[in-house]
């Protein structure tokens, strides 16, 4: 192959145009998504807000109704029908006002987007930032040292993550562990025990769904796969900073190319036991 062909296939330089369009689209990309983020957990609180009204609500017309003619339950009613409309009325108004986001378009006009649109809005600047990437290929040893450039951030999302599931399994164990002492308690404590029947059954029924949750989502298992890639590309980025195994080449670029190809291996089989984890028990017998 001449010099000539060698020039050819090489990718032409970014110019200044490219990257400040690049970097708008990353921008508009990195807004979509925090904006369907924000309206994404005001719509759960909202609807957490009703689901706790209507649940006590509830709660208060079975025991008033279990307990007529044999406790005052006045007291407690007017005590809890005002939480009930307090609970109702705010998740209402962050349900309404978490709905859709306000966005000003080129002709300074107001409009309202919903979660769906924001989303087509979010498919749409992917598929533009791709374009214009693509279009401004950087030469291979640039791309490789930005991927490593980009490693730091996706340990830290990775650790997010893994810290993330290890609360939720440590919060769903911790309520299991509250909610088993409490049928203790209330067995013991209603005797016989007619008045705390709904009780019992009420945690027996919460104890039932918390393990059918832990184990149908595996919160631990998935903490630790997580936690052990991120320990692992970290190992790694600190091997290819100091030079040492297996990172010890003098040519820098065997490090790079090297580094990236152990890195997409280790989130490879990362994404392998995430795909094992989401897999019907069954099929995991199967699969071992």
């Amino acid at each position: 192959m001449s010099t000539g062909d060698l020039q050819m296939t090489q990718p032409s330089p970014v110019s200044d145009g490219n990257m400040e369009a690049l970097i708008a689209s990353r921008r508009s990309v990195a807004e979509l998504k925090r904006d369907i983020t924000r309206l994404r957990r005001g719509t759960y609180a909202g609807f957490s807000a009703l689901a706790c009204a209507l649940t006590l609500l509830v709660s208060l017309v079975v025991i008033t109704i279990h307990t007529w003619g044999e406790r005052d339950m006045l007291l407690a009613n007017w005590l809890g029908l005002p939480v009930v409309a307090v609970l109702a009325i705010a998740g209402g108004l962050i349900v309404d006002n978490y709905s859709s986001v306000a966005v000003t378009d080129e002709a300074n006009i107001v409009k309202r987007l919903s979660i769906s649109d924001l989303r087509f809005d979010l498919e749409v600047a992917e598929e533009q930032r791709l374009s214009i990437a693509a279009s401004s290929a950087l030469p291979v040893h640039e791309r490789r040292y930005a991927y490593r450039d980009a490693i730091p951030a996706e340990v830290e999302r990775l650790r997010t993550e893994g810290l993330r599931y290890r609360r939720w399994h440590n919060g769903f164990q911790w309520l299991l562990i509250l909610c088993s002492a409490a049928i203790t308690a209330v067995a013991a404590l209603y005797d016989p025990p007619q008045p705390g029947k709904g009780l019992l059954i009420g945690l027996g029924a919460t104890v039932s769904v918390i393990t059918s949750a832990m184990g149908y989502y595996k919160f631990r298992e998935r903490s630790f796969n997580l936690q052990q890639t991120a320990d692992s590309i970290a190992q790694h980025l600190s091997a290819l900073d100091l030079s040492i195994a297996p990172y010890g080449d003098v040519d820098e670029a065997q490090n790079l190319m090297r580094f990236a190809e152990t890195v997409e291996l280790l989130r490879d089989e990362q994404r392998k036991r995430e795909q094992q984890l989401d897999q019907p028990h069954q099929a995991q017998q199967g699969t071992v």
